[in-house]
């Protein structure tokens, strides 16, 4: 994989501190997409009676003892809500809980003072990189001047973009990519197919053309929810996996859960068995990356 010289501190990063438990032999399992909160129904809007385990804190305490057992290392902390306050939160919580890594929170990136918010939020290395919720936008949105706007500035501070959409804004997000050939992109959630219609024709072949950008990554995460809640089997997403570990290879994949969203849907011990099973014909190697090294390469942990 060629990268513009630019992203290349992304792929050259010393993983001294990258080891797990002291270990040399084992690099760091990384969840790159878990969410946290203290709820309240009027910031968090989006959760819904159809959710109500949801409906309830969800902080790094509720979540320790289920990565030790799975021998998760780390968690990357992505905003669930839109507001600086939520960026504030979660930059507060990686101070005190050390199992967070890094932060992908939200800023106005249609904002006219978008270079002063991002010179402000510099001052916490702990901020990876940043996430609007594009799910909910109309489809034009990664086509607006003000959004792109936003979204140029970011490079300058090497800040990365998780690009969170559903399947039918697929094409506009590779118009989006298009435009900003050396910004670090990953795709959430494999933006989110319709596992639970068992529709993949044109998502797979949007997907392969999204891959053809050498400076995008995709999140094996959030797949549960896209099934049927608590109905579905592993074979429903083997042929999802295959799709995106053919189109992007083991240097672009990241391990993620999505926590505590998937819970709708199943456990972190299911998802995490399920890759592992998944992959138990790769290498160690490509097993490593995809658990841990390209979400710390990514990110820059």
């Amino acid at each position: 994989m060629s990268l513009p010289m630019n992203m290349k501190k992304y792929y050259d990063a010393d993983f001294a501190d990258a080891t797990a438990g002291g270990d040399p032999e084992r690099t760091a399992v990384i969840d790159s997409h878990v969410h946290f909160w203290k709820y309240d129904k009027i910031t968090y809007d989006w959760i819904d009676n159809t959710m109500k385990t949801l409906q309830q804190d969800y902080l790094p305490e509720h979540i320790s003892s289920t990565l030790k057992r799975n021998d998760v290392d780390g968690v990357v902390a992505v905003q669930a809500t839109q507001t600086e306050m939520e960026t504030h939160f979660l930059v507060e919580l990686a101070k005190t809980h050390p199992v967070i890594k890094g932060v992908v929170g939200w800023i106005d990136l249609q904002a006219d003072n978008i270079g002063e918010r991002l010179q402000y939020f510099s001052q916490y290395p702990i901020i990876k990189g940043y996430r609007h919720v594009v799910q909910g936008e109309p489809l034009d949105f990664l086509a607006r001047e003000n959004f792109r706007r936003g979204v140029a500035a970011l490079q300058a501070y090497n800040y990365t973009y998780d690009i969170l959409i559903f399947h039918n804004q697929l094409q506009p997000a590779i118009d989006f990519v298009r435009a900003f050939p050396d910004q670090p992109f990953v795709i959430d959630h494999c933006a989110k197919p319709a596992i639970r219609h068992k529709d993949i024709d044109e998502w797979k072949r949007l997907m392969k053309e999204m891959a053809a950008f050498p400076n995008v990554s995709c999140k094996l995460s959030g797949l549960f929810t896209e099934a049927k809640w608590k109905e579905w089997s592993a074979a429903d997403f083997y042929p999802y996996l295959d799709v995106v570990f053919e189109a992007f290879g083991t240097n672009r994949l990241l391990f993620g859960t999505d926590w505590p969203v998937m819970l709708l849907s199943g456990i972190y011990v299911q998802w995490k068995s399920l890759l592992d099973k998944y992959m138990e014909n790769y290498s160690p190697e490509e097993r490593e990356k995809v658990f841990g090294r390209n979400a710390i390469q990514f990110y820059n942990l």
